[in-house]
């Protein structure tokens, strides 16, 4: 099912799918001022993510690293990671997933300030 385009909205922000093909998904994601998402792993993909507007509080396993943009991590399967926005503006970052399976459904969900499981 192709479903660029899309467009969902969370309690930090929400995200948009830009293009969809197998093994390959591409999102633009928003984060709303002080928000986060969840700490989160995931089994059967990885995902790279881009830095496009605002800063950004990056987490991969027990490293915390700042983000600015322009800059990109790499987030291998099975890798604990979160961001957030501690700034004033919006972040905006675009995250690529490539894998076997690309559903939202492939998602641990370690700590939440939404209390989602």
């Amino acid at each position: 099912m192709n479903e660029a385009n899309y467009k969902e909205e969370r309690p930090w922000g929400g995200f948009e799918i830009l293009h969809e093909e197998a093994g390959l998904k591409v999102k633009r994601i928003m984060v709303k001022p002080g928000k986060r998402l969840s700490l989160q792993s995931h089994e059967q993909r990885a995902e790279n993510w881009v830095v496009v507007r605002g800063k950004a509080r990056f987490t991969l396993n027990d490293e915390t690293i700042a983000l600015e943009p322009r800059q990109s991590v790499f987030i291998p399967a099975k890798g604990r990671h979160r961001i957030e926005n501690p700034g004033e503006e919006e972040l905006v970052f675009i995250e690529v997933q490539t894998g076997t399976y690309l559903g939202e459904d492939d998602i641990i969900r370690y700590q939440d300030d939404f209390n989602r499981r």
